[in-house]
């Protein structure tokens, strides 16, 4: 029996956890699909799937097998279409990491063009926040907003665009404790601060008479943007937030930017993949759908 072919079956299976599904998008019958399984099982001494009557699991040893040879499968697809000239279609599941501020409306429609461009790719979307193992954990990709000086030197890193982010807070802490006019008038006011940045709440800013320190009252510490947003309209303090998750805020009079001009820092959105002398046609469309959407960072309108 071909271990080539056997390899593509049990990627199939493990994406689609079902024989039945796979071997109907591989033109095989369902006993064929499982033999290839059961083949490689065999060849290697080993479970790589678990199956009872109506689902099938993949095991530990399943899963780490699946993420080496769905890579290299990949990487053959563009090998052979390089060498035939022939233009691959993107299909297969893309495994995607992101920030949480990134699980938008907006970016929820540009994944759906993609989809209706590319239908045969399957977006299988971690939005936790946590920073992902790329190659042990079997991710293609992630996106992370940083400084080049704290990227991964071992991955490739391709700049997306920049995102600013502000600093915010609800009409109804603003009229509780003030407006704030100059850098000065915030020390002492409620941070909602992200868990990884200085946690003293002492930051600075380039304002008018140069650099300056504001020490703010942190009251809130989350790894997850979301709960620091939904703390923020709840009126707790104010945080930073990147524009393309308070847009819709700041439309609506939920949420107020404070001192705009001064109030912020910019970051870069990086498409981070492991290093591979041939990307699969998936990860690459995807990025180069990504590059090619200037609205990704929207502008905020600052006149309220």
């Amino acid at each position: 029996m071909d271990t080539l072919t056997s390899l593509r079956v049990f990627c199939m299976v493990a994406e689609l956890k079902s024989f039945t599904a796979a071997a109907e998008r591989l033109g095989l019958s369902p006993a064929m699909a499982s033999k290839h399984v059961m083949h490689l099982e065999n060849r290697l001494g080993t479970r790589l799937l678990n199956r009872t009557s109506r689902h099938v699991s993949v095991t530990e040893t399943g899963m780490l097998y699946f993420n080496q040879a769905r890579q290299m499968l990949d990487g053959l697809d563009e090998v052979e279409a390089a060498v035939s000239n022939v233009t691959v279609t993107p299909r297969g599941t893309l495994k995607l990491s992101a920030p949480v501020w990134v699980a938008n409306t907006l970016v929820a429609r540009m994944i759906a063009e993609y989809h209706q461009r590319y239908p045969e790719v399957c977006l299988d979307m971690d939005f936790s926040g946590r920073i992902v193992n790329l190659v042990d954990e079997g991710f293609d990709l992630a996106l992370r907003a940083t400084a080049p000086e704290r990227l991964d030197p071992g991955l490739i890193a391709r700049p997306l665009s920049k995102i600013v982010f502000h600093a915010v807070g609800s009409p109804g802490y603003l009229a509780r404790t003030g407006r704030p006019a100059k850098l000065t008038d915030l020390n002492g006011h409620s941070l909602l601060l992200y868990s990884g940045v200085n946690s003293s709440g002492s930051l600075a800013f380039d304002g008018p008479e140069g650099r300056e320190t504001v020490k703010f009252r942190t009251v809130m510490q989350s790894e997850n943007e979301t709960m620091l947003h939904l703390a923020a309209l709840e009126g707790m303090g104010l945080v930073f937030l990147p524009a393309l998750m308070i847009q819709p805020d700041i439309a609506e009079g939920r949420l107020e930017m404070v001192l705009p001009d001064t109030l912020n820092f910019t970051a870069t959105l990086y498409a981070v993949y492991p290093s591979r002398k041939y990307l699969s046609a998936k990860v690459r469309t995807f990025i180069d759908f990504l590059s090619s959407r200037p609205h990704l960072c929207p502008e905020v309108e600052t006149d309220r």
